[in-house]
């Protein structure tokens, strides 16, 4: 049946996600969702959505829901971008903002979305290698392209590019967009959204899928120089002028007017990826300094995949990385309860005693 593909499908390399298996007694820690539920205000928004109003169209301009972005980050709603979770968000961005014929900046090591969205709108782009700390070097950026997009804190390295750092980029860099993909940012680093007000063409872009637990409401969204937006609202209405359903516009503006369920959870995974880094480091593993919800991990003479495996016998889920081969011997673990964690140190206990 692929004769009937067009040319485009057929060069395509689809984005792999993150595994959703089906094991009993499951201790899923490889897709960097929230181990907690969501806020019970959220709860309580998506039923009193349920009745006859489903049948009407949901507001196309999700104007409660960027009313309540805004409001949380001190701006306008015409400032705020909302999309069915930040991967559409990104995907607008990059066939919006970021198709040049000067090249996009992205690391070699990041999130592996960028270079398929690429691939999909025929941009061209440049990899830039981490350093050999695994850390983003704002001085390799600052050549000529056509935008520039990375995650901060990155993925799936966890290392987190300094606010400063990120200035020193915008001022250098002010004929071509940046982009920030802040999915992790809550878990310990500082948002770069105050700088959009001095650098117009700073674009930052959240999802609510991580720290307000809404994983299973696909929701995300971009803040940015009003022009950035209306870039993003003409390709969104171009492809479909109603993202987000009733149930996710509802749930979403709950979860961004609760700040002390929010502030409650994040601080939460923080203190458990302190412990499950300290005993981590007890077992002998590197770990790699993280802000986000997972940290990145290797056991020096051990191959992450063996490890990954025999986790998996024990029903524990990670995720692991053949390429680039420089990541190949890490594992990336996100955080789950203080249960679950203690688990995954006591399996790891006896994988790597066994030689």
């Amino acid at each position: 049946m692929s004769g009937y593909w067009s040319k485009v499908v057929h060069g395509l390399t689809p984005y792999v996600p993150g595994e959703q298996p089906k094991l009993p007694n499951l201790v899923k820690l490889n897709t960097n969702e929230s181990p907690y539920g969501p806020s019970r205000k959220v709860l309580e928004a998506l039923r009193a959505e349920v009745g006859d109003t489903l049948r009407l169209y949901p507001d196309p301009g999700s104007d409660k829901l960027r009313a309540a972005i805004a409001k949380r980050h001190g701006l306008k709603p015409e400032q705020v971008f909302v999309g069915n979770g930040s991967d559409e968000v990104l995907a607008h961005v990059f066939l919006g903002l970021l198709k040049h014929d000067a090249p996009v900046l992205f690391p070699d090591i990041t999130y592996s979305f960028y270079p398929v969205y690429c691939g999909l709108y025929d941009i061209h782009y440049q990899q830039v290698p981490l350093n050999p700390a695994f850390e983003i070097d704002v001085a390799d950026y600052l050549r000529p392209n056509g935008g520039i997009i990375f995650p901060n804190p990155n993925a799936p390295t966890g290392r987190l590019l300094a606010l400063q750092e990120i200035e020193r980029l915008l001022k250098a860099n002010t004929s071509s967009v940046v982009v920030i993909d802040e999915a992790y940012v809550d878990f310990g680093g500082v948002s770069c959204v105050p700088l959009i007000k001095q650098h117009p063409q700073l674009l930052v872009t959240h999802t609510l899928s991580k720290s307000h637990a809404l994983a299973g409401l696909r929701v995300g969204y971009a803040t940015g120089h009003p022009g950035l937006i209306e870039a993003l609202n003409r390709v969104k209405d171009s492809f479909n002028s109603y993202p987000l359903d009733r149930f996710a516009q509802a749930g979403a503006a709950a979860a961004m007017e609760d700040d002390a369920y929010f502030d409650a959870m994040c601080r939460k995974v923080i203190d458990s990826k302190a412990r499950l880094v300290a005993d981590m480091q007890g077992l002998g593993f590197e770990v790699l300094p993280s802000a986000a919800n997972f940290i990145f991990v290797r056991f020096p003479g051990r191959d992450g995949a063996d490890i990954a495996a025999k986790l998996r016998e024990r029903s524990i889920i990670v995720r692991h990385f053949r390429h680039p081969p420089r990541i190949s011997p890490f594992m990336r673990i996100t955080i789950g309860t203080d249960e679950q964690c203690a688990g995954l140190v006591e399996a790891l206990r006896d994988i790597v005693a066994a030689k």
